[in-house]
């Protein structure tokens, strides 16, 4: 049975319908200073513009549009984030803080952009979300009309931005966590289940931006056969399995999965929950947009979305952080049988859109030292929560990918190829690797050089092994939890990890680093650079916000050696290296993950090999403070960055007795039993 959270009653609608029709007659006041009249004629109007949309959905008639009224409606909505139209818009930070002066342009644009998450609930038909949304901007048009000083106004404007994220915690935090884990939440899922997914239509109705990329996905999927289409969900549904195999966990106690994937996949996504179904599992579908997660589409502006996301900044202190955190501990309570059968995440991630390289403005929100601190707290005790009702070392998860349209003409090729290299040889795989770990078991420690203009020269640390005959140090994982095949990987000891990471560029969560440089010293970073912006500062900022997320430091969560020379090929011969995701990136070179350790919350569940011996290296000496203080052992974050085989010089194995195992030799693996992986080379 279908559920929602809202239920139209007289108090919603009259509140509606006062506050549009107040809102539908601002262009007619005069009452402020003109640069501020415009900025609230601009938001009137974007906020009137999405009306229509929200009266269709109540009415029912949003599935009755015709295809031509579809994209009217779309192009009218997000006609803010084209380019030439943001950057002169209230909307840009930039732009606002110089029409409307420092202390009010960064607020009020903040405002604007929270905002826009009217198109998602005008879509759904949430009255209520509309409504309130509605009333914030109305406040804070009453605040303005009060003569003052402007440093006074902003300190109105920013109390009216923190009631409203304290009033109405519930809704944008529990709510968001109820979708996670229940799926009669099923608004969302039944577009993927029901609809005619022939005609476009269907995607004009999440409320998310909607590209050639979303288009043309879906007519690709169409032109495939049906039994292409279901073998990608197969593969995609049992890594999903099969990862709560390899890592001893039972699924026969979890209902559901949460589906993750983007606006034109639907053809397959639908599979996939059916396959899921057919495994006992229910599918739970959230919104996205454009964060790459849950639902998700194409970005309509990244540089808005970079511009805006540390805009909690404004209000972000204590009290608000505990708020949510209150609720999302009595959601997650109130909830906890279905937070306990709920069995992780299930992801499809896209890449091949053209690369970003943001740029950084003064304009921008930006967080001080004590609200740093206090996203490292938060994220912390939000881990901590979470892990309480959905237990680590019970859940799991696998993450697939494919490219979209955009990423070139030889689209089709690389479709066809990702597809390939998704379903490698996982025998093949696995017995190649274990010759691998059987000479990284030799050892004490691994040193690993770049070559050319790659600087890395990094010794790691291994685990000792009490017996070696029963214990390995490296997971052999091939297509599980990360498809594709092509990794073995460690959690290293701390202690006598030291060196230089460099790589000349790498993509991490879309965002490019040029020279990306880590300083180790027992296995924590201690210094950090890169050379995007013209100053050190800016490009420490960069990664401390981005890589660093805030932390003063971060251990090496993970050493890695990537086997699958097939997808480094791939990235080569169809010149788009640069556009892969980490999770193909990751198998195509030695990689190191600064964070987490792969074994997070789960460092107590023996994690055995093919070959029957047990990894024993899931825990560091951060990790290990679970015990003694949680709130110091984990990070949050789990970052991969990996040196592709052409920057690539050695990694040598140094045995206790000083012999020196060669695993890589200039960018080649040089192990008996390897020779495979150097054939795609030739």
């Amino acid at each position: 049975m279908s559920k929602t959270f809202y239920i139209e009653n007289d108090d919603i609608l009259e509140r509606y319908e006062l506050v549009t029709e107040r809102i539908s007659t601002i262009k007619e006041d005069k009452d402020l200073p003109e640069k501020l009249q415009a900025y609230f004629n601009q938001v009137a109007e974007f906020i009137m513009a999405v009306e229509p949309v929200l009266d269709k959905a109540v009415a029912g008639e949003l599935e009755g549009r015709s295809l031509e009224e579809c994209k009217a409606d779309h192009d009218r909505i997000f006609a803010i984030y084209k380019a030439g139209t943001y950057e002169n818009s209230f909307l840009c930070p930039t732009y606002a803080v110089e029409q409307l002066g420092e202390q009010l342009g960064g607020p009020l644009s903040a405002i604007y952009y929270k905002l826009t998450d009217m198109i998602r609930a005008a879509f759904a038909g949430r009255l209520d979300i509309f409504t309130i949304y509605c009333e914030l901007f109305m406040q804070v048009y009453g605040v303005c009309q009060v003569e003052s000083e402007d440093k006074f106004r902003r300190e109105d404007i920013l109390s009216a931005m923190a009631s409203f994220k304290h009033d109405y915690c519930t809704i944008f935090t529990g709510e968001v966590f109820i979708e996670m884990i229940d799926p009669e939440y099923d608004f969302y899922s039944n577009i993927i289940m029901k609809s005619d997914l022939s005609d476009d239509r269907y995607l004009y109705r999440y409320g998310m931006y909607i590209s050639d990329n979303e288009l043309k996905m879906a007519a690709h999927l169409r032109s495939m056969s049906n039994e292409d289409v279901v073998a990608m969900a197969r593969t995609y549904v049992e890594g999903y399995i099969k990862g709560f195999e390899v890592c001893g966990k039972d699924i026969s106690i979890k209902d559901t999965v949460g589906v993750h994937a983007p606006a034109g996949f639907e053809l397959m996504t639908r599979e996939a929950i059916k396959l899921f179904n057919e495994a006992g599992l229910a599918s739970t579908v959230r919104f996205g947009g454009a964060t790459g997660r849950n639902l998700f589409s194409t970005v309509p502006n990244k540089q808005c979305e970079y511009d805006h996301k540390d805009d909690r900044a404004y209000v972000w202190e204590k009290g608000l952080a505990d708020r949510i955190l209150e609720v999302t501990k009595n959601t997650y309570e109130k909830n906890k049988e279905l937070a306990a059968v709920f069995g992780g995440p299930a992801v499809i991630e896209t890449f091949g859109d053209a690369p970003f390289e943001p740029k950084n403005y003064p304009a921008n929100a930006q967080y001080n030292d004590k609200q740093n601190e206090l996203n490292v707290y938060f994220m912390s005790q939000s881990g901590q929560i979470t892990n309480q009702y959905i237990h680590g070392d019970e859940r799991s998860f696998t993450i697939i990918a494919y490219p979209i349209p955009e990423i070139g003409d030889k689209f089709n090729e690389i479709f066809n190829e990702t597809v390939a290299v998704n379903t490698m040889d996982y025998e093949l795989y696995k017995n190649i690797q274990q010759h691998i770990i059987d000479v990284l078991d030799q050892g004490e420690t691994v040193h690993i050089t770049g070559r050319g203009d790659n600087h890395t020269d990094i010794t790691v640390k291994l685990h000792h092994l009490d017996d070696p005959s029963k214990q390995t140090n490296f997971e052999n994982c091939v297509a599980d939890v990360n498809i594709p095949v092509g990794e073995v990987f460690t959690s290293p000891e701390l202690e006598g990890t030291n060196g230089v990471l460099h790589v000349t560029q790498v993509y991490l969560n879309e965002l490019c680093y040029k020279n990306l440089e880590m300083k180790f010293e027992d296995g924590k970073i201690v210094s950090y650079n890169c050379s995007n912006f013209d100053t050190e500062e800016e490009n420490k900022k960069y990664i401390f916000d981005n890589v660093l997320f805030k932390h003063e430091t971060l251990p090496i969560g993970e050493f890695a050696i990537g086997t699958n020379t097939r997808a480094f090929v791939m990235g080569q011969k169809y010149d788009i290296a640069d556009k892969l995701p980490i999770l193909i990136a990751e198998k195509t070179g030695p990689h190191f993950a600064v964070g987490d350790t792969c074994y997070s919350h789960s460092e107590d569940v023996p994690m055995y090999n093919p070959d029957g011996k047990e990894c024993i290296a899931r825990d560091n000496s951060c990790s290990l403070l679970r015990k003694t203080d949680i709130s110091k052992a984990y990070f949050n974050c789990h970052t991969d960055i990996t040196i592709p085989y052409y920057e690539l010089g050695d990694i040598t194995v140094t045995t206790a007795d000083g012999r020196q195992l060669e695993i890589i030799r200039e960018g080649r693996f040089v192990v008996p039993g390897t020779e495979e992986l150097n054939k795609v080379f030739e």
